[in-house]
């Protein structure tokens, strides 16, 4: 269990978007993830690292109940988004994940138009009352991913037409095109040629105005580049979590301090 003594100073319950409390999760008989307590802060890039299987992406996933996908997966504890409990019978997973979008490690747009794309959430949650309405959120999200200037001549044209890079940005617009409060991104990069990566980095930073954002990521560097927060998962638990210049260059943990320093991985 990591120190919270370090991180809890000077942070004002409102600050916390998301909390967790002795959050586990299991997939069968294997446990996956162990008492995990920690408080996401809003309007912050907050990174989860770690090795392999260490459960940072099983975490994540519980944010927006994603893991209620997964027959074999029960989850113990409590998160909180707002102080409400997501995991309370009455709150409708498909509202939820409305409210916390989620981009994935492989670019995956629709087979359909990239205006499509970007207009399915808002269709599905009536969020928009006719065309120019649903046409000022599909540009206000594209604009929002930073490719507005790129797709506004071709919104016919599939998604899957795009760069590798542009279908990732693409699917970022989709997920904010529901007006969430928060982002997760669970390796949004590793598919990406570095160009690419660079361009979605620079949106990652510019999306933390107006989201809490989370990002798994398996490159350090990445971590150190575009969070304020880090979280270091380590055989299902959360060993450490601070400011990331703090995790990068003075680690409380031993464990944070060699899997850093590439003695672990």
């Amino acid at each position: 269990m990591y120190d919270t003594t370090r991180t809890e100073t000077a942070v004002s319950q409102q600050d916390i978007k998301i909390s967790a409390s002795n959050v586990q999760v299991f997939y069968g008989d294997k446990q996956a993830i162990k008492d995990v307590n920690v408080g996401i802060l809003d309007k912050t890039v907050t990174a989860f690292i770690g090795p392999s299987g260490c459960g940072k992406s099983t975490f994540l996933r519980c944010i927006n109940r994603m893991n209620d996908t997964i027959d074999s997966a029960r989850i113990q504890g409590e998160i909180r988004l707002d102080g409400q409990d997501i995991y309370d019978r009455r709150v409708d997973p498909v509202q939820l994940r409305a409210r916390v979008g989620m981009v994935f490690q492989k670019p995956n747009p629709f087979p359909k138009s990239i205006y499509d794309n970007v207009a399915y959430g808002p269709r599905i949650h009536g969020l928009a009352r006719n065309k120019a309405d649903l046409d000022g959120i599909v540009e206000a999200a594209l604009r929002g991913a930073a490719l507005w200037n790129e797709v506004k001549d071709r919104l016919a044209e599939p998604g899957t037409g795009l760069s590798g890079g542009q279908q990732q940005r693409l699917c970022i617009a989709r997920a904010v095109a529901t007006s969430p409060e928060v982002l997760l991104m669970d390796e949004p990069c590793s598919a990406l040629d570095p160009i690419a990566t660079s361009q979605v980095e620079e949106l990652i930073d510019q999306l933390r105005e107006r989201y809490s954002v989370v990002i798994v990521t398996h490159s350090m560097q990445q971590a150190a580049r575009v969070s304020q927060k880090t979280a270091f998962f380590h055989l299902g638990n959360l060993v450490e979590y601070g400011d990331t210049d703090d995790i990068f260059t003075r680690p409380q943990d031993s464990r944070t301090e060699a899997y850093i320093s590439g003695r672990i991985g």
